[in-house]
């Protein structure tokens, strides 16, 4: 019995040490493969490149907006491209919405690889593209999130006087999610990249929208309504039946993000 012991601490331990150092490896999944704007069905796009302060070097695809029109800084999720996305570039662009597709670190053609504050970082850049070189406001920038990408649009509604906030599929925490698949492991003192969304929405300024699915398995519906629940006034919330965590309906999404960003007057005639 002592030696069955042993044995079972053992491999615990070695179960924690490999959760510590492979821990990125669980959380984010990138391709390196993207093809062009056009080979992915996206008239209008064009593929552009920024340098961050830590000399990454960003892909990322791009189409100006309408006239009237704000333009939407889009954070993916934790695995594939930003080409497996552009159904709902599309369904924006159709609408009149400029799109600034971000490539993490990492992902696509990017180079270096992600981490939260690699994120974070990079998301920055993507913002001063816009305001520098785009010349267009902050207030006239609408940050989308989805999934992991709603710890990034998060953070950067903390940080920036956007018009709106778009989050798709929230967590609370990456952190607190992972502690709830591995309730056997210590999980909220292993891991680096916390993505506390949490403690972060109410500091933000933005109106949001949220969207998120009631058949979601992978980030399950209780973290949407926590965070629709912490954040600032103006807020409005979906939650979505039959819809999991990747089969939101493209053409119904922008459509909401339309009608809201008409109400708020971000969308001029």
């Amino acid at each position: 019995m002592l030696n069955l012991f042993f044995t079972l601490v053992l491999l615990y331990a070695a179960v924690l040490a490999g959760m510590a150092v492979f821990q990125r490896s669980l959380l984010y999944h990138p391709t390196t493969t993207t093809g062009t704007p056009e080979q992915n069905g996206l008239t209008g796009f064009e593929e552009i490149s920024a340098q961050t302060t830590d000399g990454v070097r960003l892909q990322l695809w791009y189409r100006k907006a309408d006239v009237g029109f704000p333009t939407v800084l889009y954070f993916h999720g934790n695995a594939g491209a930003i080409a497996d996305r552009a159904g709902i570039y599309a369904a924006l662009a159709s609408r009149g919405f400029g799109v600034l597709a971000l490539s993490y670190r990492g992902y696509g053609k990017s180079s270096g690889s992600p981490s939260e504050q690699g994120l974070y970082t990079d998301a920055r850049a993507a913002i001063r593209l816009l305001v520098d070189e785009k010349q267009i406001a902050e207030n006239r920038i609408v940050l989308y999130g989805e999934s992991l990408g709603t710890g990034v649009a998060t953070q950067m509604a903390t940080e920036f006087h956007v018009g709106l906030m778009v989050l798709q599929a929230p967590y609370q925490s990456v952190a607190g999610r992972a502690q709830e698949i591995y309730p056997f492991i210590p999980v909220r003192l292993l891991i680096k990249d916390r993505f506390e969304s949490i403690l972060r929405i109410n500091a933000s300024r933005a109106p949001l929208l949220l969207f998120h699915g009631e058949e979601d398995r992978v980030i399950p519906i209780h973290h949407g309504r926590a965070m629709l629940e912490k954040a600032r006034d103006p807020k409005r919330g979906f939650f979505l039946s039959g819809v999991g965590h990747n089969d939101f309906d493209s053409r119904a999404i922008s459509s909401h993000v339309e009608a809201y960003a008409k109400e708020l007057g971000l969308i001029h005639p």
